[in-house]
């Protein structure tokens, strides 16, 4: 297949200049790599009922501030096939940390959302695939959605949007329809 820049040009959802480590509110969303495969447990009577994947997912969210210190947890839920998450960035990260040839280790940021994000999808996936025995094998969409959260208003919002996610499944995007019988 030939390459065609209409159709495989992936789009960037951030905002061009915006420096990702500021101190501030972040709300993403993180999709499977196949949103019909319903990975992380189920939705009844609109609940989530976590399976061992889930629970994997839950593991690393909430250990999140031991790993990160300059990360706060703040609103998350685990779905079938995508997570949402609010985390705060708290401080300043300072200056980019250099190797041992003078160049930066990374090309993201270091201590900012875009490593969280990379370090959190590494660690999800390797332990999902551990399981699984499928090394290698993607877990994830390789980018994502983020928003920056700019007011309280918006933190309220995004925050109840959040908490009633898995009551709202039925009408969901992210609900591919692959609906069992009695978890709806």
């Amino acid at each position: 297949m030939q390459y065609d820049p209409a159709r495989h040009n992936r789009q960037s959802f951030r905002l061009k200049g915006y420096d990702y480590g500021k101190p501030g509110a972040y709300f993403f969303t993180l999709c499977l790599q196949n949103r019909n495969d319903w990975l992380f447990g189920s939705i009844k009577y609109g609940e989530m009922r976590l399976n061992e994947f889930g629970a994997i997912i839950l593991d690393e969210w909430r250990c999140t501030p031991d790993i990160r210190c300059e990360i706060a947890l703040d609103s998350f839920v685990v779905m079938p096939n995508h997570i949402h998450g609010i985390l705060w960035i708290t401080h300043d990260v300072g200056q980019i940390p250099v190797g041992a040839d003078g160049r930066p280790p990374l090309q993201r940021q270091p201590r900012s959302l875009g490593s969280f994000i990379a370090g959190f999808k590494s660690i999800t996936t390797r332990r999902i695939n551990e399981i699984r025995k499928t090394p290698y094998r993607s877990v994830w969409q390789r980018n994502y959605y983020e928003h920056i959260v700019r007011n309280d208003g918006e933190l309220r919002r995004i925050r109840r949007y959040i908490a009633e996610n898995p009551k709202r499944w039925k009408s969901d995007e992210h609900n591919t329809g692959m609906a069992i019988p009695g978890f709806n």
